[in-house]
């Protein structure tokens, strides 16, 4: 196919980039180096724009960095960064009359290597380790501490009670998580660049499997019929780690958003919310919301608190109250027989019959509008 004429030299300063469309084509267009290259826009992991991101010399020649991801292409010859077999596709350029001129018909076309890792396998083909049978229950607690120097916790004590009950009265299978053993990153809010630049699963887990929210995820979503979440009251709020938590899983709720996907089915949630001071009920109600977003039902009566209240100020008497409550060793119990009865009535729901009543990309006003900047 004959060159076509993109732009004038002058319209593509030395040591910048452009988007261009030729064709049906978007293709990144880069000026370094007083040389003009051309590889395809759209990155091989999830379609970023590669000619929005950022160049910079390294490994063995210059590279851009996906603004969705980070994934790295050699500007020259399309090639990912050292140890990766991926490459992106290279279009040929010359100057003449000092016009800028690409051949549409790429000189070297894009290779994708498709790479499996098992840990992310069942994440990724949602292989759901419940029936209507199971009783799995997990325990997620969101307390910090330091590893060196343990402390009693009011709320994990609270979830370890509740566990140790579904085992001995329920024959559940119960697992325990605690967030701060858990080595994960904060949520990177790639979902503000684009909805399909949040993944399932995370792409920071996507990236680096080790990441402590697999366990997350593959607890939480695949194996658990009942999850109760503990946390201690921090100024008001959840804590931090919890926070953390549910940042991470904007990527489970973002699949109703762009793929009207519901990964959440047939769970209950409920929760332990202990506090020096009072706020349980609004901490409850943002729980609350949160995870019906997700799609987890809740028994009636589904969160447990502990608070002595504005004034309790004698800290040292708190964790002495806490552990000499009767309403505590009662509540802990309760909680689980909420939800196990809960449970065996959602069991039998038709999960085709349950639409969330959530924003679709198609709802949008601005939905048919191009975005020249974006490949999807």
């Amino acid at each position: 196919m004959e060159f076509i004429k993109v732009y004038s030299l002058a319209e593509l300063a030395p040591s910048s980039q452009k988007i261009v469309v030729v064709g049906n084509k978007k293709i990144a267009l880069f000026h370094y180096n007083d040389k003009i290259t051309a590889i395809g826009n759209a990155c091989l992991h999830k379609g970023g724009p590669l000619g929005k991101g950022v160049v910079k010399e390294k490994y063995d020649g210059l590279y851009v960095a996906c603004p969705w991801h980070g994934w790295e292409y050699n500007i020259e010859n399309g090639n990912a960064a050292p140890g990766y077999p991926d490459k992106q596709a290279v279009y040929e350029v010359k100057v003449e009359d000092d016009a800028i001129w690409i051949n549409p018909t790429p000189i070297q076309k894009a290779h994708k290597e498709h790479f499996e890792n098992p840990l992310l396998k069942e994440l990724i083909d949602l292989k759901y380790q419940t029936n209507k049978d199971s009783l799995n229950i997990l325990g997620i607690s969101t307390t910090n501490m330091s590893a060196g120097l343990p402390r009693f916790s009011t709320s994990e004590d609270a979830l370890e009670k509740s566990l140790a009950y579904a085992e001995e009265t329920y024959g559940a299978s119960t697992r325990i998580v605690k967030l701060r053993d858990l080595e994960f990153k904060n949520c990177e809010g790639f979902y503000s660049q684009h909805s399909h630049a949040c993944t399932w699963p995370c792409s920071i887990t996507e990236m680096n499997p080790e990441d402590g929210m697999t366990e997350v995820y593959e607890s939480m979503i695949l194996w658990a019929d009942i999850i109760i979440v503990s946390t201690p009251i921090r100024w008001g709020n959840a804590s931090a780690l919890y926070f953390k938590m549910a940042e991470r899983l904007n990527c489970v709720q973002n699949q109703i958003t762009i793929n009207n996907k519901v990964l959440i089915k047939n769970k209950v949630a409920s929760f332990i919310i202990t506090g020096g001071q009072d706020n349980i009920q609004q901490v409850a109600g943002q729980m609350m919301c949160f995870f019906t977003d997700l799609g987890f039902t809740f028994p009636p009566f589904s969160f447990l608190g502990w608070s002595r209240g504005w004034t309790a100020e004698d800290m040292d008497k708190n964790i002495l109250q806490f552990k000499k409550s009767q309403y505590i060793e009662r509540t802990s119990k309760e909680i689980i027989d909420n939800c196990v009865e809960t449970l065996t009535q959602i069991k039998n729901i038709r999960n085709e019959n349950i639409h969330p009543p959530k924003p679709k990309r198609k709802d949008s006003l601005s939905a048919e509008i191009d975005n020249p900047d974006m490949n999807i």
